[in-house]
């Protein structure tokens, strides 16, 4: 991490809070915020939003330990945090994925988050993996550093000043959006801060630049459901990272992120002293089963500030820049390395083919026809209990798969179904995407590698990827736009069983279903993740 003269006085100006990890107390507790102006009662990390910057080196251990203080009922009491990116090889009981790895946190009560990173860095987040608990607010971002970056050349500053989270906010609880209805966002936050349409001129967030000086950026979509067309006038971005994977140098001045994304950008701050806008308009899948919301720039919504130091400290009058889009195909990792399989659709050991529907009648998402609703008692408890096969642990065959170990597996998402684009998210696993939305064709040739993928909007459009199982674990493959996998668009692959079963995680591991059971005593525990 290098710190900045400038990253310092900001930080002070600002009230930034300053990162934790990778030891940290993490309190889950319910606030009134108004980050856009208008007030509500959240759920926070650190009673922050977002949530207090998680940071630590690779390979080191993370001891998070994560304090359930919730109250307000008009949300959700019970908690759980996913660590979205890590693959957790040793450690599948910390993935945080309520009824897949674990029974939830109850209020009141404490879960140790233990896990190492031995060959990860890059930029991270965390967030609820419970229902829709993250649309409350517990979300935040996690970088995972690299002594030995080997794009560490190509930028003088890279520090909590130069982390951006793009979020999506709502001026109601998560439980009052209804099934099946387009869910209504109400504003952008660009690293907590933003205005709502026709709603106060509320602060919005500053990011300070020193000219003549190169940024490392990483920017994280925290988002629950739209995508984000993000740019900042006059300057262009070069891509070095993806998801966690440091890729080739690309050079846009214009990225569109989905929910759950990451990219690092090297900035050189090399324009005229002044103020930039930096902008951020939302896109997703339209009314239907997608979102409605304010797209626009009228009172800088979906607006951040890009300040040179000596510029004033008022708004912008710049225009947008745009022209070089961000177009995935052109994303190679920077280590190239063999897509496995065969160079040939199906070329794998196990193929999968999913269609997504809905079923008007209920507003649940199907894949090849089934909804997939969460077991009375979590997958892997299931498994080290003795569960052997899929028919077992998912006795109604919900969308649970069975992977055998060291194979290949190539998975195809067919577009253009209700509220698509929708970025999918594979838990465990990063994976190789050798067929992009909105391309006819595939590419075998080092192509990106990354953890969350759109599927497209168009009936056309067919992305696949692969990856191979060597990482036993109940994973999760699900969509991250938040409001459809409440609605069952998700899945389980279920990777070599047997080893699952040799599985020990600790004590206050297995005291959490017990615990979670005497709190809610009439309950079947069959909660939404």
């Amino acid at each position: 991490m290098i710190l900045s003269t400038a990253f310092v006085f900001s930080s002070l100006l600002l009230g930034a809070k300053a990162a934790i990890g990778p030891v940290a107390d993490l309190q889950i507790v319910n606030k009134h915020i108004s980050p856009d102006g208008f007030s509500r009662s959240t759920v926070l990390a650190g009673g922050i939003f977002p949530g207090p910057l998680i940071t630590g080196n690779k390979g080191d251990r993370f001891l998070l330990n994560v304090e359930d203080k919730l109250s307000d009922n008009t949300m959700e009491t019970d908690t759980s945090i996913h660590w979205h990116g890590i693959f957790q090889k040793a450690n599948k009981w910390a993935d945080g994925v309520s009824w897949v790895t674990q029974c939830p946190i109850t209020p009141e009560r404490s879960f140790l988050y233990d896990f190492e990173v031995p060959n990860q860095a890059g930029t991270f987040w965390y967030h609820s993996h419970l229902s829709t608990q993250y649309c409350d607010g517990l979300r935040g971002a996690m970088v995972v550093y690299d002594p030995n970056d080997p794009h560490r050349h190509l930028y003088d500053i890279d520090d909590d000043s130069t982390v951006i989270t793009l979020a999506d906010w709502y001026h109601y609880p998560a439980p009052q959006q209804r099934a099946g209805y387009p869910a209504t966002y109400n504003s952008t936050l660009i690293n907590g801060l933003g205005r709502y349409q026709n709603g106060p001129l509320s602060d919005l967030a500053v990011i300070n630049v020193a000219p003549g000086k190169r940024y490392r950026f990483r920017l994280v979509s925290i988002s629950c459901n739209p995508s984000f067309n993000f740019s900042i006038d006059a300057h262009q971005m070069t891509i070095i990272e993806v998801d966690g994977v440091n890729h080739q140098p690309l050079t846009v001045d214009l990225i569109q992120i989905f929910a759950g994304q990451r990219y690092s950008f090297v900035l050189h701050a090399n324009q005229p002293v002044s103020n930039y806008w930096v902008r951020a308009p939302p896109d997703s899948g339209g009314a239907a089963f997608g979102f409605t919301g304010n797209r626009g720039f009228v009172n800088a919504t979906n607006s951040a500030i890009l300040r040179y130091v000596g510029a004033p400290k008022c708004d912008p009058t710049t225009c947008s820049t745009s022209k070089q889009l961000l177009v995935e195909t052109a994303l190679h990792p920077l280590v190239p390395s063999k897509v496995p399989g065969n160079y040939v659709p199906g070329g794998a050991d196990m193929n999968f083919v999913l269609n997504i529907t809905v079923d008007i009648t209920t507003a649940q998402y199907l894949i090849n026809g089934t909804s997939f609703a969460s077991p009375s008692v979590p997958v892997l408890l299931q498994i080290l209990s003795g569960a052997h096969t899929a028919q077992e642990l998912m006795p109604k065959g919900d969308n649970i798969f069975e992977l055998k170990p060291n194979q290949v597996v190539e998975v195809s998402i067919i577009g253009g179904s209700p509220g698509a684009p929708h970025p999918f998210h594979l838990h465990g696993h990063n994976f190789y995407v050798v067929r992009s939305a909105g391309n006819s064709t595939y590419n075998w040739n080092n192509p990106v590698i990354r953890d969350v993928v759109s599927t497209g909007a168009s009936v056309d459009d067919l992305t696949t990827f692969r990856f191979v199982t060597d990482n036993a674990g109940p994973w999760f493959l699900h969509c991250h736009v938040d409001w459809h996998l409440d609605s069952g668009l998700a899945a389980v692959f279920v990777e070599n069983i047997p080893r699952i079963g040799k599985e020990n995680p600790p004590v206050s591991w297995d005291q959490l279903c017990p615990t979670y059971h005497r709190v809610h005593p009439n309950s079947t525990a069959s909660l939404t993740v």
